[in-house]
């Protein structure tokens, strides 16, 4: 039988390796660890010096994080055609690669700047940070943050944001809540996007609302199709009200 810890044969190896094999294991865990500790810890400095600069700019940071496919796009597309108007909105867009998330964004008529991730699976907030001095926003407008596709890493990450928003589509599974708690804990806000599939899948909306508010009793959630434009109107509404706390901060 394969050992769980050091993937060692217990029936062809001696109990003095075995320890060594777990101290081992054990040493190297530990600086792992460590050097996470540290990675967060000098993350969260250059996440306060954004938040810093967006409240003195009376700027509103939202961060929207998903899996891969939620429609986090469309629906900053489809936010910007309507209310632009009445809304400054600017996007950083982040992916491992290409820009075509940040093409479709300027050919709807957002400013958006894009960054490539490479292997690395989040933003951080030294990304931003960089990518906030080619970002042409308003003074006290929005600026969203649409994080790396993925229901687990961004969650860790600090990048100053004022908000946090978590995509989830009714194409993903209603129990997306509790497989992935740390994302729905460190959310504000949920969106169930692409409701107007809701026909067609098996996806129940109270349990799915249900499952985040057992995670985290104060998440806030909202349904909405960026296509049909059903519940686009709270959405909205979010947005203002959001802009607002920042704005009337003193």
């Amino acid at each position: 039988m394969m050992c769980g810890i050091c993937g060692c044969s217990d029936d062809s190896t001696t109990h003095h390796e075995h320890r060594m094999a777990k101290t081992m294991h054990q040493h190297e865990n530990h600086n792992v660890i460590q050097i996470e500790q540290d990675l967060l810890a000098k993350n969260n400095q250059y996440a306060r010096e954004n938040r810093d600069y967006f409240l003195k700019e009376k700027i509103t940071a939202i961060n929207l994080m998903s899996s891969p496919g939620s429609g986090k796009t469309t629906l900053l597309a489809r936010t910007f055609t309507d209310r632009q108007q009445d809304m400054d909105m600017t996007v950083i867009v982040g992916d491992q690669q290409t820009d075509q998330d940040a093409q479709k964004l300027q050919s709807a008529g957002l400013h958006a700047v894009q960054i490539n991730t490479g292997k690395v699976c989040h933003l951080d907030a030294h990304m931003v940070g960089h990518s906030i001095e080619h970002v042409s926003h308003q003074h006290q407008g929005i600026l969203f943050i649409e994080n790396v596709g993925n229901l687990v890493c961004p969650a860790l990450f600090d990048l100053g944001e004022a908000f946090r928003v978590v995509l989830l589509s009714v194409t993903e599974g209603d129990n997306k809540p509790l497989k992935y708690p740390d994302m729905f804990r460190a959310s504000d806000l949920m969106l169930l996007t692409k409701i107007d599939l809701l026909p067609y899948v098996e996806f129940n909306t109270n349990k799915a609302i249900e499952y985040a508010q057992r995670i985290n009793p104060s998440i806030h959630a909202l349904s909405l199709s960026a296509t049909t434009s059903v519940g686009l109107k709270e959405w909205y509404l979010w947005l203002k009200n959001a802009s607002k706390k920042i704005t009337h901060v003193h």
